[in-house]
């Protein structure tokens, strides 16, 4: 298998998927080191590279670098190399940073590790096994879900306003050229009325005007996030409706936050489980990432096409 083959082909057998942690990166001024898992297939040279950020979560080890397995490795089966950081706000270090500034979401300080990795990339490479001279260093996307969606769009374009100091904070990446946002958080304002909006204030503020790069937005018809908006599920699919061209819009039909299971398999937190879903939403989102980062790429034309005319459709999508 290449980086080109056919998506259909990957997702129609078993692929052999390396995954290697933890790479650690020494970064100056971070109060603990950054360590990041590797997934990647088990063959193929010119593949692209997903950043995913993980979600804030309850559980110890989902949001960290040891979780979304589910999905992970769907994406690694289908020609990415998946990297995943274990973010500060990751209660796997809740003991580690109690107290430290920024916390205890360290909604910046996601957003730099992104950028962190890209920078030692080459790095990365040498010390996975079997990953040297294998990767496309110009083929770069971004991934994340729940909060990491909120991370995913700061490096996608979006900007925040810093509750603490007033200032407009841009941590665009230039380096990304596509996203996936993964039941990202909507838009701030006096919509953010639920118990958790006074504990979340960067999220007020969220503009996605300036969130230019091209962003597959997904969304699930019953994630109805109380605990921020009374609102409705529709709040999620703000990114896409609220950001200039090109965005895409991809709702998965019964879709509820976790989107049928892609933090960890067999996870408590999984109201919707349905391995089925996740396998949809993997190939749907492998399909529109290859398309924006592999020339000549048509496998989003495809996933679209069959999605519409299959008798029991996991989805719809939009475009703009």
């Amino acid at each position: 298998m290449t980086a080109t083959s056919d998506t259909d082909t990957v997702f129609g057998s078993p692929a052999a998927v390396l995954s290697y942690s933890p790479v650690v990166l020494s970064v100056p001024g971070r109060p603990v080191d950054l360590q990041v898992r590797v997934s990647a297939p088990a063959i193929g040279t010119g593949l692209p590279v997903i950043l995913l950020s993980h979600g804030h979560g309850g559980s110890n080890n989902l949001s960290s670098l040891n979780g979304y397995a589910p999905i992970a490795n769907l994406w690694a089966a289908a020609g990415f190399v998946v990297i995943q950081p274990t973010h500060l706000s990751s209660s796997t270090l809740s003991r580690e940073l109690a107290g430290a500034p920024g916390g205890p979401f360290f909604w910046r300080s996601r957003a730099e590790d992104m950028s962190h990795i890209l920078d030692r990339l080459d790095e990365i490479e040498k010390t996975v096994p079997q990953l040297a001279g294998r990767i496309d260093h110009k083929g770069i996307a971004v991934a994340g879900h729940s909060l990491g969606g909120h991370t995913a769009g700061l490096l996608l374009g979006a900007r925040s306003t810093d509750p603490d100091t007033g200032e407009e904070v841009n941590l665009t990446e230039p380096r990304i050229r596509a996203g996936v946002l993964l039941a990202a958080p909507g838009r701030g304002g006096d919509i953010l009325n639920g118990w958790m909006a006074d504990k979340v204030p960067f999220f007020k503020s969220t503009d996605f005007s300036t969130m230019t790069t091209p962003t597959l937005v997904v969304a699930g018809d019953k994630d109805d996030s109380t605990h921020f908006t009374d609102i409705g599920p529709e709040w999620h699919t703000d990114p896409y409706r609220l950001a200039p061209a090109p965005k895409t819009l991809l709702t998965l039909l019964g879709g509820e936050h976790l989107l049928g299971g892609i933090s960890g398999y067999d996870a408590d937190e999984t109201t919707d489980e349905s391995p089925e879903r996740v396998a949809a939403l993997a190939r749907l989102t492998s399909a529109y990432l290859r398309t924006q980062l592999l020339p000549g790429d048509h496998s989003w034309q495809t996933a679209c096409e069959a999605l519409t005319t299959g008798a029991d459709p996991a989805g719809r999508v939009e475009f703009k």
